[in-house]
């Protein structure tokens, strides 16, 4: 289990922002990851090696913190928060 410190840290050591999207927690882990990869710094392995084991349990704690949010799959808050295509456009753009 993790403590509010704990998700605040690897929000920020992640850098996501308030709203971050499954897909942009993973694509910014992943491109910590590559940068941070020990074989990129030769020179300083074992500070590269430590930044690359910190991303990782924060990312950790991100994936364990939204594995146990609820998602709502009744029918009525799905035929409330969700729009057809054409409503979509018609929002963003207007009529015809």
């Amino acid at each position: 289990m993790y403590s509010f410190e704990q998700l605040m840290k690897a929000k920020t050591l992640l850098g996501l922002h308030d709203k971050a999207t499954l897909s942009e927690i993973k694509l910014r882990y992943k491109n910590l990851m590559k940068q941070w990869h020990p074989d990129k710094h030769k020179d300083n392995v074992d500070e590269a090696t430590q930044m690359s084991a910190r991303i990782n349990a924060a990312y950790e704690t991100v994936m364990e913190y939204i594995s146990s949010y609820e998602y709502r799959f009744d029918e009525e808050f799905i035929k409330n928060t969700t729009i057809s295509p054409q409503e979509w456009w018609e929002q963003r753009f207007g009529g015809r």
